[in-house]
């Protein structure tokens, strides 16, 4: 293989070039050949022959054909939406929701498979789910796997993606400690070998989804927030996601307690489940309140919710304070990562969060003006995210969708088992042990 400049080989440039193109037409819509060249930076003839391999791989396919300024008519190229498809999942609250899309994000079909009793995390019961809803979905599509780039999985906490044997999830708060998720979904035998599971925090893949097609486009730095019973963040920065455990920030020494144990919580205080809990501690929710459950044990969370913001607007006094304290919370919470990475953008996404935005985004705007430092919170815009409550499933799906770009287009061959150095091999031997690992 030839090595160019830089170490890079010819088989780089091609996958670079063939990644360029297809990015390009994904994001930027139907263009002819001629207009390529100039967006992307390749020459005629590297544009000519990438297009060429893209529409021989069935990937590309035409899009209809313009006039131009004197010359011949232009025929237009676009990504061709069957050409693949990936699946997302999001492991929620209340329920895991399996998605199958093509290769434009367009939703094929769905299924959600309820968590019970609400909010249980046991691991076996997910991956069943999991399972399930992948099977459920390429069969209500009529999808095989030959053109599947992958399942993304969107979960709570912390994901170890280098591990040995393969990622690893430790959430505290859900009761999963170093849990190897994508061993376990793997050995369910649910897909080929040859497709991938992509596992990230629920949190990252809202703020992937919100920067590529929400209100995050167009920016290079952005926050987004995921509000559901707990709380979570991501950072975005030129495209690329690390999430937060904004949640578990400390706002209040020795405060109330968290669900990850902890004091004092930013999550104890502007998360769902902590919200409905300091209504209910001042005697709110009663069964006389407006759209309130009669049981608040098994009341639903977001109908629990819909009834404080539905006493609050009926000018009930008690659920006007809880609101306006967490929104000072809020605010607060937000002043800390305006002030760390200066963003210019906070998007808040997730149920809760688009539940609460539109009665409490005035006061969140203007207590993290207040407590955040001048010249950043200047800066600084903070709305709601674009696209609703499921978009942490369509963010999942974009996992696999970001590895095929990478990879030019070309769906990532098998990894074969990796050798052993040959000395430990000899060593192996020595002490009596197997010849291989």
């Amino acid at each position: 293989m030839t090595t160019l400049r830089g170490g890079r080989t010819v088989r780089d440039l091609r996958r670079g070039n063939r990644s360029a193109v297809l990015r390009q037409l994904y994001f930027g819509g139907p263009m002819s050949r001629q207009e390529l060249g100039p967006a992307t930076g390749l020459s005629s003839g590297s544009v000519s022959n990438v297009v060429g391999e893209l529409i021989a791989d069935g990937l590309l396919e035409e899009a209809g054909i313009v006039d131009s300024d004197g010359g011949r008519p232009r025929t237009l190229l676009r990504v061709s939406p069957a050409s693949a498809h990936m699946i997302g999942v999001d492991v929620g609250e209340t329920r895991v929701r399996v998605e199958l899309f093509d290769l434009t994000l367009t939703e094929l079909a769905r299924t959600e498979l309820p968590l019970s009793p609400r909010g249980c995390y046991d691991v076996g019961p997910i991956v069943d789910h999991v399972r399930t809803g992948i099977a459920t979905v390429l069969a209500e599509a009529g999808v095989s796997t030959d053109r599947l780039l992958g399942v993304g999985v969107g979960v709570p906490g912390i994901v170890d993606r280098d591990a040995a044997g393969g990622t690893v999830v430790h959430g505290q708060t859900i009761g999963w400690d170093a849990v190897p998720l994508e061993a376990l979904l793997r050995a369910t035998k649910a897909l080929p070998d040859e497709v991938p599971y992509l596992i990230d925090n629920g949190a990252r893949t809202l703020g992937q989804a919100e920067m590529w097609f929400g209100a995050g486009r167009g920016a290079r730095e952005a926050v987004v927030v995921l509000f559901g019973s707990g709380v979570g963040a991501s950072l975005i920065t030129d495209g690329s996601g690390t999430a937060l455990e904004w949640g578990h920030l400390t706002v209040s020494v020795r405060g109330r307690r968290c669900r990850c144990g902890a004091l004092g919580c930013l999550e104890a205080y502007t998360g769902a489940e902590s919200v409905l809990a300091r209504w209910a501690e001042r005697g709110g929710g009663a069964a006389d309140a407006p759209g309130a459950a009669t049981d608040e044990e098994e009341a639903d969370e977001e109908e629990a919710l819909a009834a404080l913001l539905a006493a609050a607007g009926a000018g009930d006094a008690l659920a006007r304070e809880v609101l306006e304290e967490t929104a000072e919370y809020l605010g607060a919470g937000l002043s800390d990562l305006i002030n760390l990475f200066k963003p210019e953008r906070i998007l808040i996404g997730g149920w809760a969060g688009l539940m609460l935005g539109p009665h409490v985004l005035p006061a969140v705007r203007e207590h993290a003006t207040r407590y955040a430092l001048p010249y950043p919170a200047a800066r600084v815009s903070i709305d709601l995210s674009a696209l609703g409550p499921d978009a942490v499933t369509v963010g999942a799906a974009t996992l696999p969708l970001s590895a095929f770009f990478t990879a030019g287009g070309r769906r990532p061959l098998p990894v074969p088992p990796a050798e052993q150095p040959g000395w430990q091999t000899s060593l192996k031997v020595r002490s009596g042990g197997p010849a291989a690992g």
